[in-house]
């Protein structure tokens, strides 16, 4: 009978198995309250602690968010990047159009430079002795120097003065445009007590019958220069005496202020055509 007494109070007896799971619980709302004691302090080297803390906790998610970050960066630099290319070419290509139209309007300027020319040396019967040319390089004139000079000379004779007179007329341009001197010879050696060569002598002659066209005050020296050929770019074979007078001349360059090198090309088909 007594053993069955001691059975029962053993069976009634207090289970305290739950006090672990609180003791537990109560330790995390401890360390909870002291997070955000943490936190209200503001305390960077706290937060930055706390932070590592919880940094293995949310690996994946900022790994998710940089890579979306950086997926988003990399769409808005693109996005940049077209808009930049897409600026520059417009800007590009206008100024190719501005770029264009200049050299059209400059190409008409020369060919009416041209024009004007060709009218007075037809009125003044000039076909033997002036000539015009329009390159890419620029309005070329050229002048026979049998008529501007005597044989090995570089003074410049009555004629050829009247002629650059009429000539430094037409090189008065708004804007201005660089003019070159050019001086050719024929391929007869020249070696007298003033020239060794054709080089002096053709250098000579383009210097000279520049120094006229400077006579003219309304020209400014600065966008003038002369150089010297001699006997190497020649027009025409020298065969003949009427061949080497050809190709001694004197040439007044007007150079273009933009490329005209197309307008020229265009031009030469279109007379092509005709």
């Amino acid at each position: 009978m007594l053993r069955r007494n001691k059975k029962k109070k053993e069976e009634h007896g207090t289970d305290e198995s739950w006090l672990l799971p609180y003791a537990d619980m109560l330790t995390l709302l401890l360390a909870l309250f002291i997070v955000l004691f943490a936190m209200s302090e503001l305390d960077v080297k706290k937060f930055e602690k706390l932070a590592q803390a919880f940094q293995g906790e949310f690996t994946e998610a900022d790994i998710l968010d940089e890579s979306n970050q950086d997926s988003s960066d990399d769409i808005l630099d693109d996005h940049k990047g077209l808009v930049r290319d897409d600026n520059e070419a417009e800007a590009d290509d206008e100024n190719e159009k501005i770029t264009d139209l200049d050299a059209l309007e400059e190409y008409q300027k020369l060919k009416q430079m041209q024009k004007e020319i060709d009218e007075y040396i037809g009125s003044n019967s000039l076909q033997e002795t002036l000539g015009t040319k329009l390159t890419a390089d620029g309005l070329l004139i050229s002048v026979r120097t049998d008529v501007t000079f005597d044989s090995g000379s570089a003074t410049v004779k009555k004629e050829g003065k009247e002629i650059s007179e009429e000539i430094s007329n037409f090189l008065k341009t708004d804007p201005p445009h660089e003019i070159v001197v050019n001086g050719h010879a024929d391929d007869r050696p020249m070696h007298n007590d003033e020239f060794a060569s054709n080089w002096e002598l053709s250098t000579m002659r383009a210097i000279q019958f520049m120094y006229l066209l400077l006579d003219d005050t309304g020209l400014n020296p600065e966008w003038f220069s002369a150089r010297g050929y001699g006997e190497y770019q020649p027009v025409v074979k020298n065969t003949n005496e009427k061949n080497r007078a050809i190709n001694r001349r004197v040439e007044v360059l007007i150079e273009p202020n933009f490329n005209i090198e197309e307008e020229v090309e265009d031009g030469n088909k279109g007379d092509n055509r005709k």
